[in-house]
């Protein structure tokens, strides 16, 4: 079982929201093969909108995109992670979001599952995980939770011993949800209406994404 844990906090695993990835890291268990992507140690250009993902499957931008793309397109699961920045991701986790637009244009994580966490300095955190989980969702995976908190100082936690609990608690979940390969019926509305409305947008376009239209053919 391949689980890819993905942290786009700009202070990488040394800041809160790496302090929370480590305890949901420790859910995942022995028989999970980690692999931790760290946004911040590596080069993401931002979106340049060329459709050459549409039309050809890869990116042309010379970065590390295609490499996070293989890691999540070769997992069984997923783990998103980031602070809250003005109600949103971090900047470098909206960069890998933005430049995912061929994975979700396909849902090519469908048979997949993803798990959220976040921290922020205030307690507001409904908005963001609502956005990171329907990103899960876009790239046809499905969500089986998310563990998110405020922080009260560095790398610590109010009520920090049921955090953590709940943050490995939700690593195993993961893994779980990958063995028994679980369904949710709470999201499958969203996904099927969402599915739809990808296969009308690449058919529409047909002559011009040959990769994406191909792909539809050979997997949906």
């Amino acid at each position: 079982m391949k689980i890819t844990v993905i942290i786009g906090s700009p202070h990488g695993m040394h800041g809160n929201t790496g302090r929370l990835v480590e305890e949901v890291m420790a859910g995942l268990g022995a028989a999970a093969e980690l692999e931790l992507i760290d946004l911040s140690t590596l080069h993401l250009q931002p979106c340049l909108g060329c459709d050459a993902c549409h039309k050809n499957g890869s990116c042309r931008l010379p970065d590390d995109y295609e490499m996070i793309k293989t890691s999540l397109l070769t997992c069984d699961g997923f783990v998103l992670a980031s602070p809250n920045y003005i109600f949103s991701v971090t900047a470098q986790l909206k960069t890998l979001f933005d430049r995912s637009s061929s994975l979700i244009h396909c849902l090519a994580l469908e048979g997949k599952y993803g798990a959220v966490a976040v921290t922020s300095g205030g307690a507001e955190h409904d908005e963001l995980l609502r956005y990171m989980v329907r990103f899960i969702n876009s790239t046809g995976a499905q969500s089986v939770g998310s563990v998110s908190s405020q922080v009260s100082g560095r790398r610590s936690f109010p009520k920090q011993a049921e955090l953590f609990d709940k943050a490995r608690e939700l690593g195993s979940e993961l893994c779980r949800c990958i063995r028994e390969q679980n369904h949710f019926p709470d999201q499958a509305g969203y996904r099927g209406s969402f599915k739809a409305r990808m296969k009308r947008l690449v058919e529409s376009r047909k002559d011009d994404w040959d990769f994406e239209f191909q792909y539809w053919q050979e997997h949906h």
